[in-house]
């Protein structure tokens, strides 16, 4: 059996199978706005999270997700956010909130979509 050659990679003026540059989102991205602690944060979107970054948090299990993503959403207002006490039985209504703005069912993987 002959080896086979590597062959050069195409230009990026040739032809592709799939343009995932072209896809658009089937939802509104809206941020997800919250009132707490007499401030407003706002969550970027769930479905607009970087997908690389949700699928790293979902490796630490369902604690590293919700914080993860949190910390993801509030990108430059995290630090601000975590200043204020949450009480414990505050967080999974939060989460579960942003997860129904974001068109995610509670207990589905925000980074699957579905």
């Amino acid at each position: 059996m002959a080896a086979r050659t590597a062959t050069s990679k195409p230009a990026d003026d040739q032809p592709f199978d799939f343009n995932l540059d072209a896809v658009e989102a089937e939802v509104d991205l809206r941020p997800f706005r919250v009132h707490f602690g007499g401030k407003r944060f706002e969550f970027t979107h769930m479905q607009a999270l970087n997908a690389w970054d949700s699928i790293a948090a979902a490796e630490g299990g369902d604690v590293a997700v919700v914080v993860d993503s949190m910390k993801l959403a509030l990108g430059d207002q995290w630090e601000e956010f975590r200043k204020i006490p949450m009480p414990q039985h505050k967080l999974m209504p939060l989460f579960e909130a942003w997860q129904k703005h974001s068109g995610i069912k509670p207990g589905e993987s925000e980074a699957s979509g579905t």
